[in-house]
């Protein structure tokens, strides 16, 4: 039986990961668990938080859904090769004591750096610190570690949204990373966002910008020890492992399909013409274990010199284009195909091409059904959240403009070169190639694995969700049709017209409403 040059990579190795906790950095402590088994101990930066230790929060993770399958396939016992580091690496030396520190250097082998701020939103300030300095920090410790055979950081396809056509190499820096690093520790957070325009220049916001600056971190210490880079666009839920749909993130597709399913999405601003990169996350993971291999075995070939920083694209945009309107009328079917038995009314979205039709549409279709939910809600002793949140992503929208209406191109000639490289067997069981990725399959499985994963609705409830979703159908068109029929009165009411011509009315009306 043919081997597998990445496991026997892994096999022995000690693993240290920052970023554990989310998404992308559990895939990876689930994959290595599952696919190498023989991989040394995973040391996984946490923080004590919410008045849980460190210990405490492992135990959580340990029963996160991405290790549903451990069970069924005995593998249990492999969990007892997780060791929590307490840390941040938003701290100064990560936060790590002294005696864990001494830990790393004299054991890690392997550095996956995942940990990041995400928001969009957050300060210069904040950003800088967690993205920026704190990749630094693990490029200080990963300099100090004894036997370093990788570092792979996980960056983002978006480092270089300025630009629409992007390629696998590291662009230059767009500003001085010590002179960000001196405004935020010296400037309040006001005076602060007075100068962001000018320091981020063509940078949308300050996420990308401090993780376009995060790779230079990285291009500084490529001469010293193999360095791997890999750019994920918009990571989406799993395609095949752990299971199919399998996911834990709101972002992107499935945080709208989640609001869809429960009804209360019902516009989405989107032009479905628009090529979207989206990548599932187990693509990602093996991108990212198949990285750490492969900067290593390019040290061995170049005589135990690292070679030059690898940079790899784990995108779709131009390979396995994606654009909604490939499934665009099948969108609505999927969410009938697996509807929710929590559903407050029946799903029925739209994708609307101008913001401002989209806001408009949202008044009537969003926040006057929140008013009247929220309300209940409140009667019913709930808690109102219907209307914040449609009041979050309105304010949002002039930020995220740039991102749902640009279409980007990232070259990833180079991660396919890398997968034809893989043996038969590596290329199975840490596939990065996504030639065989059927779209319409894959978001039918995305859209039941949030119904399971997000919306915790089990597949035991699916027939009853469904008769219910029947009954919500009938009081949807009996809601339409009381509607109609009140604007018809008013029509006669208002302008003394006979009842046929208010007839003749009423399609134009339906047309216009039609298209918001």
């Amino acid at each position: 039986m043919a081997s597998s040059p990445i496991t026997d990579f892994y096999a022995g190795r000690n693993v240290f990961i920052t970023g554990a906790t989310g998404f992308v950095g559990v895939t990876i402590v689930e994959k290595l668990l599952r696919d190498v088994p023989n991989v040394g101990t995973l040391y996984l930066l946490m923080r004590a938080k919410k008045g849980k230790s460190v210990q405490e929060r492992l135990e959580e993770l340990k029963k996160n859904s991405v290790f549903d399958k451990f069970k069924e396939l005995q593998l249990e016992s492999r969990l007892s090769k997780i060791v929590p580091i307490e840390g941040d690496v938003g701290l100064d030396h990560l936060g790590i004591s002294p005696k864990d520190r001494q830990t790393l250097i004299d054991n890690v082998n392997v550095v996956f750096h995942s940990a990041a701020t995400l928001d969009f939103f957050q300060s210069l300030k904040e950003t800088t610190n967690i993205n920026l300095r704190g990749t630094r920090r693990v490029v200080e410790l990963c300099q100090q570690i004894k036997n370093l055979d990788a570092l792979v950081h996980v960056s983002s396809a978006y480092v270089n949204a300025y630009l629409t056509k992007v390629e696998e190499k590291l662009y230059p820096s767009p500003e001085d990373p010590e002179k960000i690093i001196q405004l935020s520790e010296t400037l309040n957070d006001e005076a602060l966002k007075a100068l962001e325009p000018k320091l981020l220049k063509d940078h949308p916001n300050t996420y990308t910008f401090t993780k376009h600056l995060a790779e230079h971190e990285v291009a500084n210490v490529a001469s010293k020890f193999p360095c791997g880079i890999v750019r994920p666009s918009m990571i989406t839920a799993a395609w095949k492992e752990p299971l199919p749909g399998w996911t834990i993130s709101k972002n992107g597709p499935q945080g709208f399909f989640m609001g869809a399913s429960k009804g209360v999405l019902r516009r989405l601003p989107l032009d479905p013409s628009i090529i979207m990169d989206y990548i599932p996350i187990d693509v990602v993971v093996n991108g990212i274990i198949t990285t750490g291999y492969y900067v290593n075995a390019l040290q061995a070939k170049n005589e135990g010199r690292p070679a030059d920083l690898q940079i790899f694209h784990l995108t779709s945009s131009t390979y396995k284009p994606f654009r909604f309107e490939l499934m665009a009328d099948k969108i609505n079917s999927y969410l009938h195909d697996y509807p929710l038995n929590s559903a407050v009314w029946y799903p029925n979205l739209r994708l609307v091409k101008s913001l401002w039709v989209f806001r408009l549409s949202a008044i009537l279709f969003h926040f006057i059904p929140a008013i009247i939910l929220d309300l209940v809600t409140k009667i019913g002793g709930g808690r109102p959240i219907l209307v914040r949140l449609h009041k979050n992503v309105w304010n949002s929208l002039n930020t995220l403009e740039k991102f749902i209406f640009t279409e980007w191109h990232f070259d990833s000639k180079r991660l396919l070169a890398l997968s034809k490289t893989l043996n038969i067997v590596d290329k199975k069981k840490f596939f990065i190639d996504i030639g065989e990725l059927t779209w319409d399959e894959y978001f039918a499985n995305t859209i039941l694995g949030v119904r399971q994963y997000l919306s915790k609705e089990p597949p035991k409830n699916l027939e009853k969700a469904r008769r219910k979703d029947k009954i919500l159908l009938g009081l949807h068109v009996a809601l339409q049709l009381a509607f109609w029929y009140g604007v018809f009165k008013l029509i006669v009411c208002l302008t003394g017209i006979s009842s046929a011509k208010a007839a003749l009315v009423l399609p134009v009306l339906y047309y216009l409403f039609g298209l918001l």
